[in-house]
């Protein structure tokens, strides 16, 4: 994401910011709702949001459903999401984040590959990877 890459081993989140040579690791706080994971992208909306459908767009030729998610909490900072579902094969596109301050974060999914083998160090980070790098550890 914005030139950001960020590893999740199931303990530990590495994000590592090549611009600026440094890594930081911090382990995942599980009771921060508003911390989006890979897992939590397609399942988040199950709990805690009033949903209505919204509009369907035409987006780089692919028919995106959007579901609007209104948080019911109201000491949410967001406003309002929108889950856009690629209406062909049901996967989701992108989801939009608007903030109530009017700030605006959209998560694109570029591809969606299901059932791949991968390899058992996959998601292992690896300092020996980023020898120049200043390594922040959080925790």
């Amino acid at each position: 994401f914005m030139g950001i890459t960020k590893l999740f081993d199931g303990k530990k989140i590495y994000t590592i910011v090549p611009e600026d040579e440094e890594i930081t690791v911090s382990a995942l706080n599980e009771k921060d709702d508003s911390a989006i994971t890979p897992s939590k992208m397609l399942t988040f909306f199950n709990k805690g949001y009033k949903f209505s459908m919204d509009i369907v767009q035409n987006v780089s030729g692919k028919k995106i459903q959007y579901i609007k998610l209104v948080p019911i909490n109201s000491k949410d900072q967001r406003k309002e999401i929108l889950l856009g579902n690629d209406t062909k094969t049901n996967n989701i596109y992108n989801v939009i984040e608007i903030g109530k301050k009017g700030t605006k974060t959209t998560l694109t999914v570029n591809s969606f590959k299901t059932n791949q083998a991968l390899p058992k160090n996959q998601f292992t980070f690896a300092a020996s990877k980023y020898p120049n790098y200043y390594i922040n550890k959080l925790d």
